[in-house]
């Protein structure tokens, strides 16, 4: 998302070298979904450019290429997540978490499969693992074995909130083409461990996103007086304003608890003059 055409020269300096653009995300969020690792595994070189950009603090959830989730289905997949894990390694303690995002045709059936997958990931990795098929969230009996699955490696339930957006009919481009791509599942809020990860999705009216986050405010908050490490990831259909929005999340949370450490302040995106 760092390359994300819209923020350049508005949130982000532009021109800047494509090696120079994570850099400055890192000074908007401490934290990054890495997307496209889905579509296609990088070079080892650009992960360690990646590390180089970041500090040792900053959160990569790193998501499991498709040719693993989507298209072997977790199955007879073992050498390429070993090949997968050593290019993403030079990240070291950036990678939060190894994000398992599984297609809605996953359903409460295949949790064998997930079951096994898991084990062979390295117990020194996290795993957060986003399911889409409503039996998951609808039927308490496979709720809970998924819960049982995760829970037996310390993995976490990423839910992905849609709720908000479902709310009212569409009323740009941008959110008519999210209307039938993205999964409406009920809404879930509970937290299996000690670093949960929620994804919000809003509206391209940036005032009906804040509205509908207000339910995790109060939810972030409580995980964050229980001594868990949250991380959430605000988006919108056209994620014009996501920066900036990311960031309003943030200070709310800090509103209602000061000691949580303030975002660092965004490198300016004009270089600075004499007068």
């Amino acid at each position: 998302m760092w390359t994300h055409t819209p923020w350049q020269g508005r949130f982000l300096p532009h021109p800047l070298a494509p090696g120079e653009r994570l850099r400055a995300y890192a000074t908007w969020c401490n934290a990054v979904e890495g997307n496209t690792t889905f579509y296609a595994t990088p070079t080892r070189d650009t992960v360690e450019s990646w590390a180089r950009q970041t500090g040792p603090e900053f959160r990569f959830v790193v998501k499991l290429p498709k040719t693993i989730t989507h298209e072997r289905r977790l199955k007879n997949a073992e050498e390429e997540l070993r090949s997968f894990l050593d290019v993403m390694e030079p990240l070291g303690p950036r990678i939060h978490a190894v994000w398992v995002q599984l297609p809605g045709s996953f359903t409460p059936n295949d949790l064998g499969a997930l079951a096994g997958f898991l084990r062979h990931v390295p117990r020194s990795l996290r795993c957060a693992v986003e399911v889409r098929h409503r039996g998951f969230f609808e039927d308490a009996r496979s709720e809970g074995f998924l819960e049982r699955v995760l829970g037996a490696v310390g993995a976490e339930w990423v839910p992905f909130d849609t709720t908000a957006f479902f709310q009212t009919p569409p009323t740009t481009d941008a959110e008519r083409d999210a209307w039938v791509k993205k999964p409406r599942v009920p809404l879930r809020s509970a937290a299996l461990t000690d670093r949960p990860i929620i994804r919000y999705l809003g509206r391209d009216d940036s005032a009906l996103t804040v509205e509908g986050w207000r339910r995790w405010i109060d939810t972030v908050a409580e995980w964050l007086r229980e001594g868990r490490s949250p991380t959430v990831f605000i988006h919108t259909p056209d994620n014009g304003d996501a920066l900036p929005l990311a960031r309003r999340f943030h200070d709310e949370v800090r509103a209602r608890l000061p000691q949580v450490e303030p975002l660092p302040e965004p490198m300016p995106t004009e270089p600075p003059t004499l007068f």
